[in-house]
């Protein structure tokens, strides 16, 4: 090793490592702990989710049932935590598809512009133009609800954010000297895109779709609470405030439950991803380390 590796590796690793950003570990805590009560539901759940009991309806929380009942007898408890399961494969499913779909599109568009940017980016205008949960409905008016129908709708909804981001990310990176080094090598541009550009793009991207989640979770919420979504006997956290809807005078707790869970998913999520977005951005690197 070269005096001058051993003294870059000498400063590097005395370089002070950054505490991670305070919204970062407060998100991690809450998200990760909703995330393990979610795996583990099905064996820390006090009662089956699915029970009919006629005999314990509409029972106010106490030590047996914590958060009461529903019309049904069912524990509002158990069902909570198994509608866990579905909101994050909701909000992460749905995620993935945008990703998958918008992740190429931007970095196309951002790369080769011309016709192919004006041609993807206008159809991306006209998907930003109509509302969210109208698209939504749109897509699944056609075919008949499932819970992967309401993942891929939603997925679909959010294309055009994350093709945006992309294409942004791609017209900065796409003057830079490697990417120019890239070219002058003859290289393909399916590895100049997914091999040098991606990877560098992805910072940003994580950030994006962390938030993204959390839009998914609510519009599949919505969704799943305009009859759209999950379908009974679901614990699906839209559909269960959608069926306590006429008893929400009689038995607030049963919608007050999974609204405060998905509440806290959102408010989670949304910290994971400031703190992310301090952590990861270059810029906020900068300012902090002349601070």
């Amino acid at each position: 090793m070269s005096v001058e590796q051993t003294v870059e590796t000498a400063a590097v690793e005395a370089a002070p490592r950054r505490p991670l950003p305070m919204q970062l570990k407060v998100g991690l805590a809450i998200t990760g702990t909703i995330v393990i009560l979610g795996l583990l539901a099905p064996w820390i759940a006090p009662y089956p989710w699915d029970t009919i009991s006629m005999k314990t309806r509409f029972v106010a929380p106490n030590t047996t049932f914590w958060f009461g009942t529903d019309e049904y007898g069912r524990d509002v408890l158990s069902r909570t935590l198994m509608g866990t399961r579905l909101s994050l494969a909701m909000g992460v499913s749905a995620t993935l598809v945008s990703l998958a779909v918008g992740v190429p599109m931007g970095l196309a568009a951002g790369y080769f512009r011309g016709w192919v940017d004006e041609l993807l980016m206008r159809a991306a205008d006209v998907l930003m133009a109509i509302p969210a949960i109208m698209l939504g409905l749109l897509v699944l008016a056609v075919t008949p609800p499932t819970l992967w129908k309401t993942s891929l709708a939603v997925g679909f909804v959010y294309i055009p954010p994350i093709a945006r981001l992309a294409r942004s990310v791609t017209l900065t990176l796409a003057n830079e000297e490697f990417i120019q080094a890239a070219k002058a090598r003859a290289e393909k541009t399916s590895y100049i895109l997914f091999r040098e550009i991606l990877p560098n793009a992805w910072p940003p991207l994580i950030v994006e779709a962390s938030l993204r989640v959390t839009y998914a979770i609510l519009l599949g919420s919505a969704l799943s609470f305009l009859g759209l979504g999950a379908q009974p006997p679901s614990s699906d956290w839209g559909l269960m405030i959608a069926e306590a809807r006429s008893f929400i005078d009689r038995a607030p707790w049963i919608a007050l439950t999974p609204g405060f869970a998905m509440c806290l998913l959102v408010i989670g999520v949304n910290l994971l991803g400031d703190g992310a977005r301090e952590r990861l951005d270059p810029r906020l690197k900068t300012r902090m380390g002349k601070s």
